[in-house]
């Protein structure tokens, strides 16, 4: 059974920092692109970073230069550090792993930016 559990959210002022990680069990973690998503109220899941199997990054354009996305294949694990954060980074943020076909979402996580 494949499971992707993210945690690290939490409220913080804006300015800090927050880590999120997504654990993986059920997959071959180290084939996998593994991505973080996140929704706003009202808002579309819109996609925030992505790391491929031999670690390359995208970001997308609001979070470029704040986030940092992080994968660790022996303990199946992704991380999202994030800086600088703002009230607009408010949102669930969900852990998702894509391999061809296959594709699996995490719970989410909430992360709340207060200003």
């Amino acid at each position: 059974q494949v499971q992707l559990v993210e945690s690290g959210g939490g409220l913080v002022q804006a300015g800090g920092s927050l880590r999120l990680s997504c654990a993986a069990s059920g997959i071959i973690f180290s084939i996998y692109v593994m991505s973080w998503y996140r929704q706003a109220p009202g808002k579309q899941r819109e996609l925030v970073a992505t790391i491929t199997s031999g670690g390359s990054t995208n970001y997308a354009d609001s979070v470029k230069g704040r986030f940092t996305i992080s994968r660790d294949d022996a303990k199946m694990t992704m991380h999202l550090q994030m800086n600088s954060l703002k009230p607009e980074d408010t949102a669930i943020y969900y852990c998702n792993a894509a391999y061809g076909r296959s594709r699996y979402w995490g719970q989410g996580t909430q992360v709340t930016v207060s200003s």
